[in-house]
């Protein structure tokens, strides 16, 4: 018997859930305290999430090639389209206001925190007690104290290999728990949909439905910005990086996984696209591990319209905390399906916006993940062609040339 996948259970989840609320209108009220429980098992892996995979990930990218030249720029890249990504998000949200009228009560209170100096700001972001601020959830300060500790790492070389092994087995740990979590997701969807239909009526699919609409309208633009980067930077003609990266992208869609993609992509830049072998295999991983543009844009979205549903104004410094915390919640976001949901409570934390609010859009997650995904791996590939050319390693012939036959079939082992 074929073993029905988790997206299907997903999406029978939230259709059970629509109708079970529709059925019982306000009695499916007692169906958000089993919703509040997978909730909160989201908020308990969070801070140790966010803490083992930045400190991880930073510790294996001193390992990838000491930073490199190449390494250097293909970092600055990854961070300039991740920032960039976030703020279409953001434009978007705020242009077509896809929370405005959804009118659900969460438990959230605005943040009322006066306005602070750069200084002050600055100076709040490093934790005086770590500990203090993993129980506090002061996830920014989390994010500090995990990228010093691994410089740190870094810096005492081999007498830290033993901390690295711990971080290593920590941090597979924290991603089994997160992938328990998921596990759990369609029930999860079925009670928080069933509770918000039954509650609020049929009106939080409709706006669902546009929130939906906003997210694949930015996620086409930065699809676009993708070509111009290419044009602008590496004056190539992007038309032949669109039809080329196809199978690519297909394979990203039906996978919902960057890193499952990862053999196909790197075949197809060095045997249609013309990229170096050293480029292919080095940028390109360094982007899966850590480059996330879809799950930036997705995040930004997602703040500014959990603020719009609880009336909430953001400020200035709160989108820049909503840009700092998404670009970094988009890196700890790889590496597992469903990694933008967890690390969403990063982000939403950071400006005291609610963390149930997720509740809200679980039902069209999946399928806005498969549309991520394509985002994330054409970017990863985007730029690993434009450091590629700029290096001047790009076969610029190869790239223009018509795709053989036997180009059609991709070597995994690339």
């Amino acid at each position: 018997m074929k073993k029905v996948k988790l997206w299907q259970k997903v999406l029978v989840g939230m259709v059970l859930g629509v109708s079970c609320g529709l059925y019982l209108g306000e009695e499916a009220a007692f169906l958000k305290y089993f919703g509040e429980v997978f909730i909160n098992m989201i908020k308990m892996v969070v801070v140790p999430l966010i803490f083992f995979s930045i400190l991880n990930g930073v510790t294996n990218l001193s390992d990838a090639s000491t930073f490199s030249r190449i390494g250097s720029k293909a970092l600055f890249a990854y961070a300039c389209t991740t920032v960039f990504a976030v703020m279409i998000g953001l434009i978007c949200a705020n242009m077509f206001e896809p929370g405005i009228g959804l009118n659900i009560q969460l438990s959230a209170e605005p943040n009322q925190s006066p306005k602070q100096s750069l200084l002050e700001i600055a100076m709040n972001i490093i934790p005086k007690n770590p500990v203090e601020a993993m129980a506090s959830g002061n996830t920014i300060q989390v994010v500090v104290f995990a990228f010093f500790t691994g410089l740190a790492l870094i810096l005492i070389g081999d007498r830290g290999r033993e901390v690295k092994d711990f971080v290593v087995s920590a941090t597979a740990l924290v991603f089994k728990m997160i992938e328990m979590v998921i596990q759990l997701t369609p029930y999860g969807v079925f009670a928080l949909m069933a509770w918000a239909v039954g509650v609020y009526g049929i009106d939080v699919m409709l706006s669902l439905g546009k929130f939906a609409l906003v997210v694949i309208g930015a996620l086409l633009l930065q699809y676009l910005v993708f070509g111009i980067l290419i044009m602008v930077f590496a004056r190539l003609n992007p038309l032949p990086f669109y039809k080329k990266m196809l199978t690519t992208q297909t394979l990203a869609f039906a996978t919902v996984s960057s890193k499952a993609t990862l053999g196909t992509a790197i075949s197809e830049l060095r045997h249609k696209l013309g990229v170096s072998k050293q480029s292919a295999s080095f940028i390109l991983p360094l982007g899966a591990s850590m480059n996330m543009d879809g799950a930036a844009i997705y995040l930004g979205i997602c703040s500014v319209f959990f603020a719009q549903v609880i009336g909430m104004e953001l400020s200035w410094y709160q989108y820049g905390v909503i840009i700092f915390t998404s670009t970094i919640g988009s890196i700890g976001a790889a590496g597992f399906p469903g990694g933008s949901m967890v690390m969403m409570g990063m982000v939403l934390s950071s400006v005291g916006l609610p963390l149930e609010g997720m509740s809200l859009i679980l039902g069209v997650d999946r399928f806005l993940e498969m549309l991520r995904t394509v985002i994330n791996i054409t970017g990863d590939c985007t730029v690993t062609l434009i450091v590629d050319k700029l290096e001047g390693t790009l076969d610029v012939h190869q790239y223009y040339a018509k795709v053989r036959p036997k180009d059609e079939e991709i070597n995994p082992m690339f």
